[in-house]
């Protein structure tokens, strides 16, 4: 019989895997500026391929903070996490960037609200990276799914009210 509600492994594996991810999401708003991933080049709609917000030092920040989160998750927990975390946070980040894309060809600006998009689009690139070396099981997905919109509300709105970004969403 299956459980109607996630086991606690399930919880942790959400926990091993999103960790990683959001704190690679948040890292740009730290790290970001400087060259941008697109170069300012057009896409064939003649609309920015990602837009002014995505840059290499926000990328590549946001690998390295991500990296850093398995290092100790590794640590803490006594196992190898480093090639989740490597993949949670390399998809995350491509997440984000098909969100920008997709935001561009609906002719949304950098930085504009996208409900749902801005929400999950790192959270499912995370989930189909780390899925290509380790098996995410459904109750997983769900739990990170599900409770990744309150937290990242809650993460944008303290951002904002911290000054790091200039709209609580």
């Amino acid at each position: 019989m299956t459980a109607l509600w996630p086991s606690l492994e399930d919880w942790f594996s959400a926990l091993i895997i999103i960790l990683p991810a959001y704190c690679t999401n948040g890292a740009p708003v730290l790290f970001g500026g400087g060259k941008q991933i697109d170069f300012g080049r057009t896409f064939v709609d003649g609309k920015r391929i990602f837009g002014s917000h995505k840059t290499f030092r926000g990328l590549f920040g946001g690998i390295v903070v991500g990296v850093v989160v398995g290092l100790v998750e590794s640590y803490v927990f006594s196992m190898n996490l480093l090639p989740i975390a490597v993949a949670a946070s390399v998809g995350a980040l491509l997440g984000d960037l098909a969100g920008a894309f997709l935001k561009r060809r609906l002719g949304f600006a950098p930085g504009a609200a996208l409900p749902g998009v801005d929400q999950l689009d790192f959270v499912v690139g995370a989930i189909l990276l780390v899925s290509v070396f380790s098996h995410v099981s459904l109750a997983v997905v769900l739990i990170m799914i599900l409770v990744t919109p309150p937290i990242h509300f809650l993460t944008n709105v303290g951002a904002y009210a911290l000054g790091l970004k200039a709209h609580p969403w």
